[in-house]
């Protein structure tokens, strides 16, 4: 679950949820994501940035108001 303050939706807040979400799929994908790059010839970052978005979606939000 992800914590939020509903009064703290800035960009720095989707920035780091962002970030922690991208550090998410690279450690539970990360092998299968450099093996589907290196075979495809594709930008690695562009791959993990493209499923940290997916994987926002699949967090369970809290939010505190």
């Amino acid at each position: 679950m992800v914590y939020l303050n509903f009064t703290d939706l800035s960009e720095e807040a989707q920035n780091r949820l962002l970030e922690n979400s991208k550090k998410d799929v690279e450690r539970k994908f990360g092998d299968a994501i450099r093996k589907y790059v290196k075979e495809n010839y594709i930008c690695f970052e562009t791959v993990i940035e493209e499923e940290a978005l997916r994987n926002l979606y699949s967090y369970t939000y809290v939010f505190n108001v």
